[in-house]
C-alpha cells in the first residue's frame, strides 16, 4: 500500500511591501529599502536609501525562486541577493537576509518588514 503525504508547501510568502535595514560600508551607514510590488504576477522593486539620495529606483530586474531574491540596478553597479527567512509557520517572511555587492565590495544586510520606508 502506497502511503499518502502532505503536499510541502511549494509557495513564499509574498514579498510585497517594504524591507528596511542598514548598510554599514566601512565607517559610512546608511538605511536603505527595497519596496516590491506585483506586476502582471511578476514581482518589481524600488530602491530608497536617503543617505544615498536615491529615493524611489526602480530596479532594472526582480528574480524570485522559492525564498531565494535576487534584485539588480545596473545603473548604480548594484546587485543584492538575498534569502527570505519565515516565521515557525511558514506562513509569513520576517527578515531577508542578504548581501549587497557594490563596486565589486560585498556588504551582509538584513532587511525587516516596515510599514513604509523610514528615511
Amino acid at each position: 500500500m502506497a502511503s499518502v503525504q502532505a503536499q510541502e508547501k511549494l509557495e513564499t510568502p509574498s514579498l510585497v511591501g517594504s524591507w528596511e535595514g542598514p548598510l554599514v560600508i566601512g565607517r559610512d551607514s546608511t538605511n536603505l529599502a527595497f519596496t516590491f510590488s506585483l506586476r502582471e504576477g511578476q514581482y518589481a522593486a524600488a530602491l530608497v536609501s536617503g543617505g544615498m539620495g536615491i529615493y524611489g529606483m526602480p530596479a532594472d530586474s526582480v528574480r524570485v525562486e522559492g525564498r531565494k531574491i535576487t534584485i539588480r540596478i545596473p545603473r548604480l553597479d548594484v546587485e543584492f541577493t538575498g534569502t527570505a527567512r519565515l516565521d515557525k509557520a511558514e506562513e509569513n517572511i520576517v527578515r531577508i537576509d542578504g548581501d549587497w555587492f557594490q563596486y565589486s565590495e560585498m556588504v551582509p544586510v538584513v532587511l525587516l518588514p516596515v510599514d513604509q520606508p523610514t528615511f
